[in-house]
């Protein structure tokens, strides 16, 4: 029997996510940020997520974050798909990161010690077979259950023993062979992720999936649905169950030192908590039917955030050299201790905060929000030096997700008008609109209307008010603005129209909360929140058909 180790045998996901969350953000300088998988090549729906998400925000999907339940390996295949070169790039940057993680390590489940003891007193050989360096595994193997586990361990192959990471079979082909065993259905490879399957199947071994996440029967049925070959032959919840299979499989002397020495039953891991998902859900609220959709540009129909950081962070010491940022401490505008820390870091420091540079989830609309709060004066030459600093990095320009275009062409074919509300400057945004998908979307707004086109941009509603103006119609709850920043939400509900937020970087709801408290210095809250534009549509949809006679 040959193992996995992380999130099979032990549970190293502090020290994994910590050296993962250390990495992504380095993509951009390892050159893999090109290297990322089309989403329309990725094998499943929550794959094209994750690539977006870690495209947009160099951060692992708050839902994998949550849930701790994704390896490593499985990661780098669903955004790197087949492309060896790139993940073994990606591979040798986590293990720098993780040199500075790994130690923190414990059994996966309670009892793992007493398991591997009665099924190598029945005769079965261990092994692990293991993307993990060497040093990290052998290290962990001395801390692990007070290094019991390594008299009991045959067979060690890591990652720097081959030539390839997994799928490739060369890691399970090469444990079998220093156990002496031939690579067939009698060498069982036990893993925990979809990649541990495939490279068991890809070696000629009996794939055995444990479910140490704790996945949902549908779950782990639609993510082996697209590759039949690859399915596993056994699935076990935890040690109990798979010391049952194993017994299945046994026969005279070594069944009987297999129920002689195996332990009382121990509990299977725990599945993880929920992750609380938005209460302004599109099922949950009623809407009036659009007459008008408003979009925001950046970080709702198109991805431009690293130009937009890139020119945030030349910003942010020329406001400095202009005293701009002397009296940020009594104008600034924060809604929680995260924010309150971007203001003192960029009071201190002329620079953003780490974390905010790493999440790459505020705008920079709603950075000058924060920092100066109902200032105008101060916003506005902001803008000014921000614009200066844009010019050298904009151009960089991809539709936010797959279809935009096409969702956009669909929507002027319905009984509505659509158009973009934007605080980028009017040179930027024509730009950037004649780049987009070459050009393919300069005929599909009735109008646009940029932050150099009225006294005050957003969250002021002078722009969303024009628009309405401009269209001939009432500013109501008929014309929807679609934005992922507070600032858009603030916009749409003081011009009275129906605020959607956007929500892109998939804030839960706590998070929203904090972002939308409807407290008296904040009071303006969403309508309404969307994940995606699949979801946007949806919601389209059911307003469409309850309208319908």
């Amino acid at each position: 029997m040959l193992f996995d180790w992380h999130g099979t045998v032990v549970d190293t996901h502090d020290a994994m996510f910590s050296a993962m969350e250390e990495m992504l953000p380095q993509l951009e300088e390892l050159g893999l940020v090109e290297e990322l998988l089309p989403e329309d090549q990725c094998k499943t729906a929550d794959d094209a997520r994750l690539v977006r998400y870690i495209r947009l925000f160099r951060r692992l999907h708050p839902r994998i974050l949550s849930e701790r339940r994704v390896s490593r390996t499985d990661i780098f295949n669903a955004i790197f798909g087949d492309n060896t070169a790139a993940k073994q790039v990606a591979h040798e940057a986590y293990n720098a990161c993780y040199r500075s993680h790994y130690g923190e390590v414990r059994p996966f489940q309670e009892g793992i010690f007493e398991y591997l003891s009665a099924w190598r007193a029945a005769g079965i050989r261990l092994g692990v077979a293991t993307n993990r360096n060497r040093e990290f595994l052998e290290h962990e193997l001395t801390l692990v259950d007070g290094g019991r586990w390594a008299p009991l361990i045959d067979v060690i192959v890591c990652a720097g023993d081959v030539t390839a990471y997994k799928p490739d079979p060369e890691i399970i082909l090469k444990a079998a062979e220093a156990a002496g065993c031939p690579a067939d259905e009698r060498v069982w490879y036990v893993g925990d992720s979809t990649t541990d399957m495939i490279t068991a199947g890809n070696a000629g071994v009996t794939p055995v999936f444990f479910n140490g996440g704790q996945w949902e029967p549908e779950y782990i049925k639609r993510r082996f649905a697209g590759d039949p070959d690859h399915h596993p032959a056994a699935i076990a919840h935890s040690f109990e169950a798979l010391t049952d299979r194993i017994a299945e499989n046994l026969e005279g002397d070594a069944r009987a030192t297999l129920d002689a020495r195996r332990p009382p039953p121990y509990p299977a891991p725990q599945p993880p908590e929920p992750r609380i998902e938005p209460d302004w859900h599109p099922s949950v609220v009623n809407l009036t039917l659009p007459r008008v959709i408003l979009f925001d540009w950046h970080a709702t129909l198109v991805d431009t955030l690293d130009a937009m950081y890139h020119a945030v962070d030349d910003m942010l010491p020329e406001l400095r050299e202009r005293g701009l940022l002397d009296n940020i401490a009594t104008t600034s505008n924060a809604r929680s201790p995260e924010e309150q820390r971007l203001v003192d870091y960029a009071r201190d420091h002329s620079r953003l905060h780490p974390q905010v540079r790493a999440d790459r989830k505020i705008s920079r609309t709603d950075i000058f929000e924060v920092l100066f709060g109902e200032d105008d004066t101060s916003k506005s030459l902001a803008h000014q030096v921000f614009r200066h600093h844009y010019r050298r990095h904009y151009g960089s320009v991809l539709p936010l997700e797959p279809g935009v275009r096409d969702l956009l062409s669909t929507l002027n074919t319905l009984p509505l008008r659509i158009g973009v509300i934007t605080n980028r400057d009017r040179e930027f945004f024509e730009e950037e609109l004649r780049l987009v998908d070459d050009g393919g979307w300069t005929e599909l707004f009735a109008i646009n209307i940029c932050g150099d086109d009225v006294p005050h941009r957003k969250p002021h509603p002078d722009q969303l008010l024009l628009a309405a103006e401009r269209l001939e119609e009432a500013s109501d709850a008929g014309i929807w603005y679609v934005g992922d920043s507070t600032t858009d939400v603030s916009a749409a509900q003081r011009a009275g129209q129906t605020a959607v937020f956007f929500n892109s970087a998939q804030w839960d709801l706590p998070a929203l909360n904090r972002l939308f408290p409807g407290d008296t210095n904040h009071p303006y809250q969403p309508d309404v929140v969307v994940n995606d534009f699949s979801e946007f549509w949806a919601m389209l949809l059911t307003c469409l058909d309850d309208a319908t006679p």
